[in-house]
């Protein structure tokens, strides 16, 4: 067994590294990700390991970095895309829902696209606009995309490998500002399956879901309730899309309360599909409405105004007291 002590940038660093090593048709590709290994390092030391023409610099350019992984997917490769920050994809949106995600079926199965998107997603860096995006529900919403939110190092380290591997595009979103957060990471585990959900705190009162950014949002408001003697049982989605609601439906049906939280915007996010889905298959076990705590119905504010309009654990609480008056 090999443990290692890593942060999800690291994690990240060493998937992307492992998987290099096992396929030579794993391509990146990105702005300033070689010779400089990243804005947020996650690409440290490739460009220098495997060369120029794996760790590719592109041009400032989102719509030809994708144009270009559609063309090296058709000839065999896998390529892995950069997008600097989640406000920078969206001069790449055109390629990646009318292209990327839409050429395995209008091929008839003939051409896959073995692409992964990686997007350092959410707020919480003190950054200014463009830099502090939630985009998952474009992509969650385009049929033929498949959608990844990880929240801790060991998703990190096996999850980009298990992207990278997949025969489908996958948009794969990270947390930035929980880029430098650590956990032990067995490099020798047998991975779970990617598109699955997890439980990740037991509880009997609220099933509290969350993703990414959220999930030590989550746990850190099932601390702090605790201590007020209510338990809330924390899921972590891990895939926006496929959702896998199995683990969801049989929580809700033993607390009865259900709360999502993501740092979305509350309209049309993916709480409001996962609030439709729990209420049509648990409407019975429903003790309260399914609630949502999320991003308000604004454009990112100012990096000063930011800790106001993330959830954080007093706005996940107050929807606890809110669902448990019902």
């Amino acid at each position: 067994m090999s443990t290692e002590t890593l942060t999800i940038g690291k994690a990240l660093n060493l998937g992307l590294r492992r998987a290099m090593e096992d396929d030579a048709k794993v391509v990146l590709m990105g702005e300033d990700i070689g010779k400089l290994g990243g804005v947020f390092r996650i690409t440290d030391g490739l460009q220098k390991d495997f060369g120029e023409d794996r760790v590719v610099d592109t041009p400032l350019a989102e719509a030809g970095i994708l144009g270009t992984a559609v063309g090296l997917a058709m000839r065999g490769y896998r390529p892995v895309c950069e997008i600097q920050f989640d406000g920078f994809v969206f001069p790449a949106y055109n390629q990646i829902v009318t292209q990327v995600a839409k050429i395995h079926a209008r091929s008839k199965g003939k051409l896959k696209m073995p692409i992964v998107i990686r997007i350092p997603f959410g707020g919480g860096i003190g950054a200014v606009e463009h830099h502090s995006e939630s985009p998952e529900a474009y992509f969650a919403h385009t049929p033929g995309l498949k959608v990844v939110a990880v929240s801790n190092p060991v998703d990190a380290y096996w999850g980009i490998q298990q992207a990278i591997a997949h025969p489908d595009p996958i948009v794969f979103l990270e947390p930035k500002r929980r880029y430098w957060e650590k956990a032990s990471v067995d490099t020798d585990a047998t991975p779970g399956p990617l598109f699955s959900s997890r439980v990740v705190r037991g509880g009997d009162d609220v099933t509290v879901l969350a993703y990414g950014p959220m999930v030590k949002t989550a746990l850190q408001a099932a601390e702090a309730a605790a201590e007020e003697g209510r338990s809330l049982e924390v899921i972590d989605l891990r895939t926006v899309s496929p959702l896998d609601l199995d683990p969801v439906f049989e929580s809700v049906r033993r607390t009865g309360r259900c709360i999502v939280v993501h740092e979305a915007a509350v309209t049309l996010g993916i709480g409001a599909e996962i609030a439709a889905r729990v209420t049509e298959t648990c409407f019975h076990s429903l003790e309260a409405p399914v609630l949502r705590v999320g991003g308000y119905d604004t454009p990112y504010p100012p990096s000063k105004l930011e800790e106001e309009y993330l959830p954080d654990l007093d706005r996940v609480l107050d929807a606890v007291d809110r669902s448990m008056e019902f």
